[in-house]
């Protein structure tokens, strides 16, 4: 589905973005949960990265737009639905997520309520595998993702399976992620850009299932964990926490000293 034009109105449009490559079962079941939501999205932006199934036949069938990216990487693909998405709001998750009824109006609240938010980014829960070690996995994977990359980053990280932000937001950061490395961990690599300009926040709202697929092979979840390496290593120096944290105090200093002189002239 795609932005058709409309009265003006006050409620912010919202575009889905969606990465795939041969994911096309757990897309369909996606894709079937966000029809159902409470708040639909305006559009809904699949971007097929070389994929080999019928994954690009299956988001056409369910209303979506899909676009090609023929880069190789979730980087290129996931900026690639970011570059297309006309959205005033921008919601990512991945294909093998499964949004509540609510993850989109949750998210939509979130920003009205916290306009100087910029970016908000939620937590998840596993719907496959065990059920027993459901829970206490993903508080354990999700736990130590936020303290790792709250101690890289100086703030909050971005998890991509439950993301949002202000397209505003995205386009002044567009020319810098680093889009072309196939080898960076897109979630991390937004983190940095989008949290050295803007606040991000914490959306407590949102309910997201998704899968616990990546801790079925090892080797790709040490490949996850290598790209995190590489994404933290590649923004060093410039990018070290303490001043990443400097700078945002500053940045909070000249934006408090701008307020109160514009109270003083009132």
């Amino acid at each position: 589905m795609t932005l058709a034009s409309r009265p003006p109105t006050s409620r912010p449009t919202v575009s889905v973005v969606i990465p795939v490559k041969d994911d096309a079962a757990m897309l369909q079941r996606c894709l079937r949960a966000l029809a159902e939501q409470s708040r639909r999205p305006d559009e809904i932006v699949v971007v097929d990265n070389g994929s080999r199934d019928d994954s690009a036949e299956v988001a056409r069938a369910a209303g979506a737009r899909v676009v090609e990216c023929l880069a190789a990487g979730i980087p290129a693909a996931a900026a690639t639905g970011y570059d297309h998405a006309t959205g005033d709001l921008v919601l990512r998750l991945d294909a093998d997520s499964l949004p509540s009824p609510t993850w989109i109006a949750g998210l939509c609240r979130d920003f009205a309520r916290r306009p100087h938010v910029a970016v908000l980014t939620g937590g998840a829960r596993f719907i496959d595998g065990p059920r027993a070690l459901r829970r206490p996995l993903a508080a354990t994977y999700l736990g130590l993702y936020a303290l790792l990359g709250f101690a890289a980053l100086g703030h909050l990280p971005l998890f991509g399976s439950n993301l949002a932000f202000r397209r505003a937001a995205w386009r002044s950061v567009s020319r810098e992620v680093h889009r072309g490395d196939a080898e960076v961990h897109d979630d991390f690599d937004l983190a940095f850009h989008l949290g050295g300009r803007h606040r991000i926040a914490y959306s407590r709202r949102t309910d997201m299932g998704i899968s616990m697929r990546p801790f079925d092979d090892r080797r790709a979840f040490r490949t996850r964990i290598a790209r995190g390496f590489h994404t933290v290593v590649s923004h060093w120096p410039d990018e070290l926490p303490h001043r990443r944290v400097a700078r945002r105090l500053r940045r909070a200093g000249r934006q408090g000293a701008i307020s109160r002189a514009a109270e003083a002239r009132r």
